[in-house]
């Protein structure tokens, strides 16, 4: 089947192990505040392409990656497309190809068809790349405009599983950079046993110029980027939650 694709980058670097081939779907139900991608919020739009096609294109830079590089899915939200992602990683896995999964987990339900192939992109996944974008159940909706009940239980069906997984926490100034929140976070990554890392990831306003390409305000115009000891202070405190990483 094909999937909707925005874009792709050859040598990610900063999504997960290795030097990876970066595949990013079209479409996202979340519409966070702080997002530098808008542009892959709609469905319909993007490059259809198959699954074959697109690891034929990674598999001209497989020289690259090493022993620990491959491909990683992001979007967008990956799991929009829940079916494609399926066999694309399973496509994948027939090559011997390094699979990652990068995504907010919103689209995540134990109820068919989505969970079916949810199942099957886990039995081809070798990383996932999970975002908490805020512990707060109210302060998520405000901050995305999306419940994070279904993913947090995305979470613990993760671990459950023993699905490797590496959390990504973006603090932003007066939203997430907030000890108690961040304190809240920490205690709910410490009952997952399948965390391998945290990565805080600061806010920035890199993308703003797309939000004003589009029309679309952007609130988060005067919010400066947290300073060098707050991202520290995040850093320690959700560290100390896994298992092998710097105590607080």
């Amino acid at each position: 089947m094909q999937g909707r694709v925005h874009s792709t980058e050859s040598f990610g670097s900063a999504d997960g192990p290795g030097v990876r081939f970066i595949v990013f779907l079209q479409g996202c139900p979340m519409r966070c505040r702080y997002c530098h991608n808008p542009d892959t919020w709609a469905l319909d739009r993007g490059t259809l392409i198959e699954p074959t096609d697109l690891l034929d294109q990674a598999e001209r830079y497989r020289s690259y990656w090493g022993r620990e590089g491959g491909i990683t899915v992001s979007g967008g939200e990956a799991l929009l497309q829940p079916e494609f992602v399926a066999e694309l990683f399973e496509a994948a896995h027939a090559r011997g190809i390094n699979t990652c999964l990068d995504t907010s987990l919103a689209p995540f339900t134990r109820q068919q068809p989505f969970y079916q192939a949810w199942e099957r992109i886990m039995a081809a996944c070798d990383l996932v790349l999970a975002d908490i974008k805020h512990i707060d159940p109210v302060e998520h909706r405000a901050l995305t405009g999306h419940s994070n009940e279904n993913i947090l239980d995305a979470l613990r069906w993760l671990s459950n599983a023993g699905v490797p997984v590496w959390i990504r926490h973006v603090l932003v100034s007066g939203i997430t950079d907030n000890d108690e929140y961040l304190r809240r976070t920490a205690d709910f990554i410490k009952t997952l046993s399948n965390v391998r890392r945290v990565d805080v990831l600061p806010y920035h306003s890199l993308g703003v110029y797309k939000w004003d390409e589009l029309g679309i305000p952007y609130t988060l115009r005067d919010t400066q980027p947290p300073s060098k000891e707050r991202v520290e202070n995040a850093e320690r405190i959700l560290g100390a939650a896994v298992s092998g990483l710097p105590q607080a």
